[in-house]
């Protein structure tokens, strides 16, 4: 739907972008979700984060945010840049419809991660981050979903930002990697142990420093800036997509079964995060 029938979305294919919002939003509430938006202005056009929230049972006042961005750059179809985050977030919402656990989790879909907006006060995250922190939000964990769909088993397929990253990890593009800054690392092991403990889908987590290319390009960085622990889940994006923002992002780069792997593990995560496991189960 995001990358073929509606395409690339952005505030300069303005139709598309809103295209893109509605769909979500009706995605959100087949599940049974009543929706919300969070509005702001960008070029004088109203745009749009879309959540949809699962109240805590006991809780709910600790929040896990799963969130991904819906934009593309300009040119690119953005099947895996991130209609595959996307995905998994509105699969992961149907699953957990109408099963609270103890915390709260919310749902967003994010508007405007993509440049010129990327790491501005215009970037849908960071503007619902300062929000929660304005409201002194306690969200004890965001997890980014972004670009998560595609897998190589050919040695040299996986590259890294810098050196020692290349020693440490591997050369072949087959796992999914969790990656935060150096305050997320306690939400990073959490979230690694949990994910391993529901599926031997191969993966990888780093707690690397925030200016390490890279690190923090996507919507976890918002909430570093707000003080909250956020971390990234991806199949590294330029470092192993060959398409990665070009016109040729398209879905039959997808590994589907990969992709629906991963998904099975972090519907773990999350059920871990929000207090479906006492601290240290997994």
């Amino acid at each position: 739907m995001l990358a073929v029938t509606i395409g690339e979305r952005h505030v300069w294919r303005y139709a598309a972008l809103q295209r893109a919002e509605e769909y979500i939003a009706e995605r959100f509430g087949s599940y049974g979700y009543a929706v919300t938006f969070q509005d702001f202005d960008v070029y004088r056009l109203r745009v749009r984060n879309v959540e949809a929230i699962l109240h805590g049972a006991s809780s709910p006042g600790s929040v896990v945010v799963v969130g991904a961005h819906y934009d593309t750059v300009t040119g690119c179809p953005g099947a895996n840049d991130n209609a595959t985050g996307v995905a998994a977030m509105l699969e992961l919402a149907r699953r957990f419809a109408g099963r609270p656990r103890a915390h709260t989790i919310r749902f967003v879909a994010f508007v405007n991660e993509e440049p010129p907006f990327f790491q501005t006060d215009s970037m849908g995250s960071l503007v619902y981050a300062k929000a929660a922190r304005g409201r002194a939000d306690r969200i004890v964990g965001m997890l980014s979903l972004e670009t998560i769909g595609y897998y190589s088993d050919e040695r040299g397929s996986q590259r890294y930002p810098v050196a020692p990253l290349a020693i440490m990890y591997p050369s072949t593009g087959h796992f999914i990697a969790f990656v935060s800054n150096i305050g997320s690392a306690r939400l990073l092991r959490r979230a690694s142990r949990a994910f391993k403990a529901r599926t031997p889908f191969a993966m990888r987590a780093a707690a690397v420093p925030a200016a390490v290319p890279g690190v923090g390009w996507s919507d976890q960085w918002s909430f570093w800036q707000a003080g909250y622990p956020a971390l990234m889940v991806t199949d590294t994006a330029p470092f192993r997509y060959p398409w990665y923002h070009t016109p040729d992002d398209t879905p039959d780069k997808i590994d589907f079964e990969r992709l629906a792997a991963v998904v099975d593990g972090l519907e773990h995560v999350v059920h871990v995060l929000a207090g479906g496991e006492r601290r240290g189960a997994t």
